[in-house]
């Protein structure tokens, strides 16, 4: 039978693609809510004993019960902090601790988003994480109804939903079931947004003010510009090392032979044709080294092939299955291109060393001055930056452009590396 034309192919592989990705946002956004959850209702019963410390103080305890009250608000926001920093860029917290007098505290503007955070949170933020979880429980039991709906008392209005009937017969199981896909179609549609609406307030009231920030921004630019000189040594030494290691070698081989070879055309004639022979191939074998060398520096096949052109055949070469998806228009700055070009050069290497996956898919994106690069395995995961695994060498690399890296690599997979770096307009 003949194969399936290519434009029959590419719009099924599209349509795979934004099924996983809309299965994975929807993943993503029920992991938001439910963590959301238990920061809301901390911080449901935060605001409970915020009035009770109020009442506490009119009736006279306020020595006793007003300084644990700051202390309570901003246990509950360190925990949102550190929650939503798992989920996107990190929320740096106040450096000093909270005020133990409530004037003080009063008067502390970090206390006061603080404790705005917590009242939005601890109501509308708990209100979206029931409905989220109410949303998915109904749905699972709705599904499953015609499984198991036999099993339930046949005197009782039976259906798992909030409007309940009876159900006697194949038909209405399968309403039940019917009902749980609506439900399932409905929390598709909302869920993400549900998540967005609920990390919103801890985005905004609980990062660093201006002045912080903008502290946070110095040390953070220190840090990157001390990341590049470092990358930058260390690819000069590794530049040194091959040059030394390799072709000094062959070059003094060369060198080596060429007078062995004058020599015994002095000598013996007859050997000098061999000899020769050797010098050619070790001059032959230096020159390789060098183009090695060179092409380390800034592969010449960013400039001949472009960047997607440059990534499909690191695919090619790749040990495992690996598709590549590049929908970058124009073209990005040199440096940008070279460093997207080793980062996944490395790890695609880490994936056909250490995986053991069987698929691999890069896929590459610019929106707007970000240009995103996604590397995913279907490996055993594990894998960790501390071991010697080349993350911290990616990590550097991406770090001295003022980019970014998450590495997500649970215990028996999938491996994802998300890098994202400035590329100007």
């Amino acid at each position: 039978m003949p194969a399936n034309p290519p434009e029959t192919v590419a719009p099924a592989r599209t349509g795979r693609r934004h099924v996983k990705t809309r299965v994975r946002a929807l993943i993503d956004a029920l992991e938001h809510l439910v963590g959301g959850f238990g920061t809301a209702l901390l911080a449901f019963a935060a605001l409970l004993w915020l009035a009770v410390v109020a009442l506490g103080c009119l009736a006279g305890l306020r020595r006793l019960l007003a300084p644990s009250a700051p202390r309570v608000v901003r246990s509950i926001a360190e925990r949102e902090r550190a929650r939503l920093s798992r989920w996107g860029p990190a929320i740096i917290g106040p450096a000093t601790p909270p005020p133990t007098h409530i004037r003080a505290a009063l008067a502390d503007p970090d206390g006061r988003r603080e404790v705005r955070w917590l009242f939005v949170h601890g109501t509308l933020g708990l209100l979206l994480s029931v409905t989220a979880v109410v949303l998915v429980v109904y749905t699972v039991q709705d599904v499953t109804f015609p499984l198991w709906w036999r099993w339930l008392p046949a005197d009782e209005p039976n259906t798992p939903t909030v409007v309940s009937w009876t159900v006697n017969d194949e038909s209405g199981a399968l309403v039940v079931a019917l009902l749980g896909v609506a439900l399932c179609v409905l929390f598709a549609i909302l869920g993400p947004g549900m998540a967005r609406l609920q990390a919103r307030p801890g985005t905004r009231l609980l990062a660093p003010s201006g002045e912080v920030d903008l502290s946070l921004r110095v040390a953070q630019l220190s840090a990157t510009r001390a990341a590049a000189l470092d990358a930058h040594a260390t690819e000069l030494r590794r530049i040194e090392r091959s040059l030394h290691d390799g072709t000094q070698n062959r070059l003094v081989a060369v060198t080596v032979l060429l007078g062995a070879t004058r020599r015994a055309l002095a000598r013996d004639p007859s050997s000098a044709d061999e000899m020769l022979e050797r010098a050619q191939q070790a001059a032959e074998q230096a020159l390789a080294e060098l183009r090695t060398v060179v092409r380390g520096i800034l592969p010449p096949v960013l400039a001949d092939r472009g960047l997607a052109g440059a990534l499909a055949g690191l695919a090619s070469d790749c040990g495992v299955d690996c598709r590549v998806d590049v929908d970058v228009p124009g073209r990005c700055a040199a440096s940008v291109e070279a460093t997207t070009y080793f980062v996944a050069a490395e790890a695609l290497t880490n994936i056909a060393k250490h995986s053991r996956a069987r698929h691999a898919t890069v896929t590459v994106r610019r929106q707007g001055q970000e240009l995103s690069l996604r590397i995913e395995d279907d490996g055993v995961g594990g894998a960790d930056e501390h071991e010697g695994s080349g993350i911290t060498g990616i990590r550097r690399r991406v770090e001295a452009h003022d980019g970014r890296l998450a590495l997500t690599s649970p215990p028996g997979g999938p491996t994802i590396l998300q890098v994202e770096l400035p590329c100007g307009l």
